[in-house]
């Protein structure tokens, strides 16, 4: 681990995440995506006949949050479970080609591996088909992915919770995981979803948008600054229910909050950007925050350098692991970390 002291550039911020390993338990699925032409209607229905000109698979979900911490210099870790079946053959072959550790995927021949298929033609996306199943693991799949998880988790820096409701995390794999964490002093870091929401407690960084913040606690409020007052007793409820150290929710165009009893609170706003697409922000987000949190340092400097990476990528079109020289180079120029 780095000292603070050794931390006081951006460039020695940015050697110093090449020196981490970060285990990413979760979600893992795979982006396909089919392009094609659509020209004319079918007969059979009125829908759009495509003509198939091209098709790509890409690591998403977990495994795309293991490819924006291996571009950000650091080694990830996956833990999780894929079906013993074609999608869980591909992300392996995927895995594979970027270089990336299989050794924490479990296979299973209970369920199926995730995928989400879209469609698209002439810039426009037609359809998405998503082959899934969200329900917990059984017992033995859970046992499997917890014997991972332990046998990989002295070599973490950083553990990341990446949680899309897909069954593979649940309240009591969660609880289990973090305490082994505490235990061992590495820091947790969670990008919720709805199902998991409450499960989190005792975790060191915190990361909703506003819907998952809307939803996990069942508040009504807006994004605007007028509602500014019920946001921050939203995010108050939320430190009183899961005690995390550090709470970091994305506003989407309105930047990053970020919230610690040792820093108080910041509110960083965005930077204006020609925005593509945002698939991926919040990968690119948990990825860079988690890198922080493993070197200490400030939350007002890891939701500066999130919020930076999070737009970045939305310059781009698809999901996309961020590129870590532009990153660096923009963070230098907006001053952050010594600011």
């Amino acid at each position: 681990m780095s000292t603070a002291a050794s931390l006081a550039t951006l460039p020695a911020v940015f050697d110093a995440f090449n020196r981490l390993t970060v285990l990413i338990v979760g979600d893992v699925m795979m982006d396909a995506y089919v392009w094609g032409k659509a020209s004319r209607l079918s007969p059979e229905a009125p829908v759009p006949v495509v003509n198939v000109s091209r098709t790509e698979q890409r690591l998403g979900g977990a495994a795309n949050v293991a490819l924006n911490v291996q571009a950000l210099g650091a080694t990830p870790l996956l833990c999780a479970v894929i079906g013993e079946d074609t999608g869980g053959d591909q992300l392996l072959d995927l895995l594979r080609d970027k270089d990336l550790s299989a050794e924490g995927i479990v296979r299973s021949s209970f369920r199926p591996t995730t995928v989400k298929q879209r469609i698209l033609a002439a810039g426009q996306h037609l359809l998405r088909i998503d082959s899934e199943v969200e329900t917990d693991l059984n017992v033995p799949e859970a046992q499997q992915l917890q014997a991972r998880y332990e046998a990989l988790i002295d070599r973490a820096d950083v553990v990341i919770f990446e949680d899309y409701d897909k069954g593979v995390l649940n309240s009591g794999s969660i609880a289990h995981y973090i305490a082994l964490a505490r235990q061992k002093g590495i820091p947790t870091v969670v990008d919720p979803k709805k199902k998991n929401f409450l499960a989190y407690q005792h975790c060191t960084l915190f990361k909703p948008n506003l819907k998952e913040l809307r939803e996990g606690l069942k508040l009504e409020f807006g994004d605007t600054d007028a509602d500014r007052p019920q946001f921050e007793a939203a995010v108050e409820r939320l430190r009183e229910l899961l005690k995390p150290e550090i709470v970091l929710v994305t506003l989407s165009e309105r930047g990053v909050f970020s919230e610690s009893e040792a820093s108080g609170r910041s509110y960083i706003p965005a930077h204006l950007r020609m925005i593509s697409d945002v698939s991926g922000a919040g990968d690119t987000v948990i990825s860079i925050a988690a890198l922080c949190v493993a070197l200490g340092l400030e939350p007002p400097v890891t939701a500066a350098l999130a919020n930076l990476g999070g737009g970045l990528v939305c310059e781009q079109v698809g999901v996309v692991p961020i590129e870590k020289q532009r990153l660096l180079e923009e963070a230098l120029a907006a001053n952050v970390l010594m600011g």
